[in-house]
């Protein structure tokens, strides 16, 4: 039933819903043998997938506008990892009433996640988010461009030889 969608058995989800039923380092294999991917890392993969982010490099910043629906500004953690990684994750969780039975469920729940390799000129220490009407934007500001280095100039000295006589 796991892998059934719209009536209709589908082997991928079938696949991706065993390897999420398995907690990790329980998979009952034999030591040595070839472990398939855990259960965090398929959880993170699809977070990344389902995420849509579109980069902007701008004259003074590169700015990433990230679709978060329905999460507010305390539901949202952006992060730098590793000195250059930005991780931008929330997660959306299920509205639970007693009372309300779902008939359908079209709406995406759980984690979003995207992760990026800044490049060399972006200033770590100058990175602000602004969350609004579900779109958060991350502003990365770009370190100044290094100034040319100018020409050293050393001045030539005259001397005068004196004769030997």
């Amino acid at each position: 039933m796991a892998g059934m969608v719209f009536g209709l058995e589908n082997p991928m989800m079938t696949a991706l819903q065993h390897l999420l039923d398995i907690p990790d380092g329980e998979s009952g294999l034999a030591a040595g043998e070839k472990q398939g991917p855990t259960r965090a890392y398929v959880r993170d993969a699809r977070a990344m997938v389902a995420t849509p982010t579109d980069v902007k490099e701008l004259p003074g910043a590169y700015a990433f506008v990230v679709d978060m629906p329905g999460l507010g500004s305390s539901d949202i953690q952006v992060q730098v990892e590793d000195e250059r990684v930005l991780v931008i994750s929330g997660e959306r969780r299920r509205e639970e009433k007693e009372d309300a039975k779902y008939l359908r469920m079209e709406r995406r729940m759980g984690k979003l996640m995207r992760k990026f390799v800044l490049p060399e000129n972006a200033d770590m220490e100058k990175i602000s988010a602004v969350c609004r009407d579900g779109v958060l934007t991350v502003t990365v500001e770009k370190l100044p461009p290094p100034e040319p280095k100018k020409p050293k100039t050393i001045q030539v000295q005259s001397r005068q030889w004196r004769r030997l006589s």
